[in-house]
């Protein structure tokens, strides 16, 4: 196991030639919202920031470092994240701003290997199986990606590197900030057993409790258990735990996967429950949506409305569209159909609509005969004026009110479930 920090000399890196089958390396940025603040405001460098909404009614989207030692972090309630770091400077998020940051981290990610698979904004796994007489031994490789990554955007990306993608993500994680850790095939299953259970994929709080209940406290418990045993407890679960517990996991990085969803949410600063109160909302989603789809070359099948209520229960409703589409006047007609389904069951506190089932807008599609295609020339037109001027610069009249919008969720793409 190679462990090198961001103090450690470059001479550290082993040299000495090891033999990998099979190379995987997670990198995943470190408080990636919370960088680009401090990276773009020098003011912020050094201090306890959190990226969310002002408001204490909202949630922590990311803590910067200096925040944590507060115990503070991503999803907690802004009012109690506040109590716990009354010091920390609330910043609001500039998603537009993490993506283009995002574009450049992937774009050095694809320099070291054409098999890159995103997870999100700020992660990936790279498949670098059989390069090291271009990049050198694998804790080489992981060096250089960190620096890519710092020469490239000034930010700092930690790295895990093993031979399964289970292995490589536990090692990234385990290794931040601005840490490499190298685990080969040889030393994974001694390594993982001393970690505890909640660090097996697909074991969620109430599975944990079943595991420790059952006497499961560390993974080295459930690479020594019974396979049988633990299907017999556990089902289909047990056998996957004890896969990873044994370090096994084969599946392969999936480059060029493409996106299985694109959504906008908006926790909001007044409860809603008028069906036209909600549909602004929508429509706020639906155009933001849309842009995003043209720019990235996407048509939607289908859309997905999600609705929070004020017990923060989570209600999710989906349709398919008679023909793919990147216009936001097509994504918001479907989602206000669907609003329908959802009578009787407010007040809420998040509106969030997602694009789903996504095609390469290249492919032929069948067109609609009674559509003009005028909505979409006018939404291209605004397209082009929010590239120069800004995504404010034009704006649909309704929108002109008091903005009740507290936070805007993370794009979330491809992998990123909702």
């Amino acid at each position: 196991m190679t462990k090198i920090e961001e103090t450690s000399p470059a001479a550290a890196i082993p040299t000495t030639p090891e033999r990998w089958q099979r190379i995987i390396i997670h990198a995943d940025m470190d408080a990636f919202y919370a960088a680009v603040e401090q990276f773009d405001n020098p003011q912020l460098r050094g201090k306890a920031v959190l990226v969310g909404p002002r408001s204490r009614r909202g949630v922590v989207l990311t803590a910067s470092y200096e925040a944590r030692p507060f115990k503070v972090g991503s999803a907690m309630p802004m009012a109690l994240a506040l109590e716990r770091c009354p010091q920390a400077i609330v910043v609001p998020p500039r998603f537009e701003r993490y993506a283009e940051v995002s574009s450049q981290v992937m774009a050095v990610f694809r320099d070291f290997s054409p098999a890159v698979e995103a997870l999100s904004l700020d992660e990936a796994f790279l498949d670098m199986t059989g390069s090291e007489h271009l990049f050198g031994q694998p804790a080489e490789m992981g060096q250089r990606i960190r620096d890519g990554v710092r020469a490239a955007t000034g930010l700092e990306v930690s790295v895990g590197v093993a031979s399964s993608k289970y292995v490589a993500k536990v090692a990234s994680g385990h290794c931040k900030p601005r840490g490499l850790l190298v685990i080969p095939a040889a030393e994974a299953r001694d390594w993982l057993a001393a970690l505890p259970v909640s660090h097996l994929w697909g074991a969620g709080p109430k599975t944990q409790a079943r595991l420790t209940a059952a006497g499961y406290h560390r993974i080295g418990d459930i690479a020594s258990e019974d396979v049988d045993r633990l299907v017999a407890r556990f089902g289909s679960q047990g056998r996957h735990f004890h896969d990873l517990a044994q370090a096994r996991d084969p599946r392969r990085v999936e480059g060029g996967r493409r996106e299985r969803s694109l959504g906008s949410e908006r926790t909001l600063a007044v409860d809603v429950l008028n069906p036209a109160d909600i549909a602004s909302h929508l429509q706020r989603s639906a155009d933001r949506i849309a842009r995003r789809l043209r720019r990235k070359g996407l048509l939607a099948g289908g859309v997905r409305v999600r609705l929070k209520t004020t017990r923060f229960k989570l209600l999710s409703r989906q349709c398919t569209l008679s023909e793919p589409t990147d216009v936001a006047g097509n994504l918001y007609t479907a989602g206000l159909e669907l609003l329908d389904q959802f009578a009787g069951q407010g007040p809420f506190r998040l509106v969030g609509m997602a694009a789903h089932s996504l095609t390469e807008a290249a492919q032929p599609t069948q067109l609609d005969l009674l559509d003009d295609g005028s909505r979409r020339r006018l939404e291209t037109t605004l397209d082009a004026l929010a590239a120069r001027f800004g995504e404010g610069a034009v704006r649909r009249a309704r929108d002109l009110a008091a903005d009740t919008v507290l936070d805007a969720v993370p794009d979330l793409d491809g992998a990123r479930e909702e």
